[in-house]
């Protein structure tokens, strides 16, 4: 089978390796818009940018050309998007204009669309009903918790793939289910999708508190009542709860929340230090999904009646509504209530 990879940041640059050192020869293609940073890549046999000291497969290949990314694929092989979520409309739609048979496409990306709230399946259902000329193509969502460096250095990982299609959920696994990766699948979209944007949100949460120093006790407070948050909006939205108790959900939590690779983390920590929002994203390099769609989860909570306090006071923070310290203030004087 045939790979195209579509974005060489840290996560695609990552997984890419993954299939790359399992398929045959040429099978894996990573694509990128800069000729550039390609050509780097090649010279190096590192993604120096993004994933640097990392080295790549020899057999990993590379290209510029987004009509050829696409053109090599049949309707047996695999398309992968691994844009920021701000990339995912406009990339779906070109993929989709490009198209002549049907693929079977998946993303990479976590987190809402800040101006409609929508989750990415949502966006790419969108974007299908515009520029798909007919023609039915399979999509789902991979997901789970990953730090990119831990993948494209082959250390042991877990994902899910979600998606209502079970031939594509075995393309996925045929394509990454290998050595140190195991894939497992679902067809709770929803609850895969939502999972992966509220944990960003909560571990700036948890940053937050580490970073003011508030203690391990706060911290587990913090994710066990940001997890009884992400459950409920989940099911309001149609999803299943179970599902926020898997990989998608508290298995990606724990990892964004403490690992010292995180980095919607580290923007909690540097908010608890007094920077601002601006600065800390001018010195982080790469995304932070939940900086982006923190609003668009509250906005997707209050449309849904859904109380999660937690996520609407970083909502609160992050537009510089309320300070870090006054948010926690907030949240331990909130009134008494029934665990459920």
């Amino acid at each position: 089978m045939k790979v195209t990879l579509l974005g060489a940041g840290a996560w695609g640059t990552a997984i890419a390796a993954q299939a790359a050192r399992f398929l045959q020869e040429d099978d894996v293609c990573l694509w990128s818009r800069s000729a550039e940073q390609l050509l780097e890549i090649e010279r190096s046999g590192q993604n120096k940018s993004y994933l640097p000291d990392i080295q790549l497969p020899k057999n990993l290949k590379l290209e510029s050309h987004f009509s050829k990314a696409i053109g090599r694929l049949s309707s047996n092989d695999l398309l992968v998007i691994a844009t920021p979520m701000s990339g995912l409309a406009e990339t779906i739609a070109q993929v989709l204009k490009v198209a002549n048979h049907p693929l079977n496409i998946i993303w990479l990306c976590k987190g809402l669309e800040p101006t409609t709230a929508l989750l990415p399946h949502q966006v790419v259902a969108r974007e299908h009903a515009l520029h798909s000329h007919g023609i039915q193509h399979a999509y789902g969502a991979l997901s789970g918790p990953s730090f990119a460096r831990e993948v494209g250095a082959g250390m042991p990982c877990a994902l899910t793939i979600a998606s209502t299609s079970s031939h594509l959920c075995e393309i996925v696994q045929a394509a990454f289910h290998h050595g140190n990766m195991r894939i497992y699948s679902s067809d709770d979209l929803i609850g895969v999708e939502l999972g992966g944007a509220i944990k960003n949100v909560l571990a700036i949460a948890a940053g937050i508190g580490d970073g003011l120093d508030l203690g391990l006790n706060a911290r587990a407070a913090v994710l066990t009542r940001g997890l009884a948050e992400m459950m409920r909006l989940v099911k309001a939205a149609g999803g299943r709860p179970e599902t926020c108790m898997g990989l998608t959900g508290v298995g990606d939590l724990i990892l964004t929340a403490t690992g010292d690779l995180s980095r919607n983390r580290r923007v909690g920590l540097e908010l608890a230090a007094g920077k601002s929002l601006s600065e800390i994203l001018a010195g982080l390099g790469h995304v932070a999904e939940g900086v982006l769609c923190a609003e668009a989860v509250a906005d997707l909570a209050r449309r849904l009646k859904v109380e999660m306090p937690i996520t609407v006071m970083m909502g609160d923070v992050l537009s510089s509504k309320l300070t870090a310290h006054d948010a926690i203030k907030k949240l331990m004087g909130r009134d008494p209530k029934i665990e459920a």
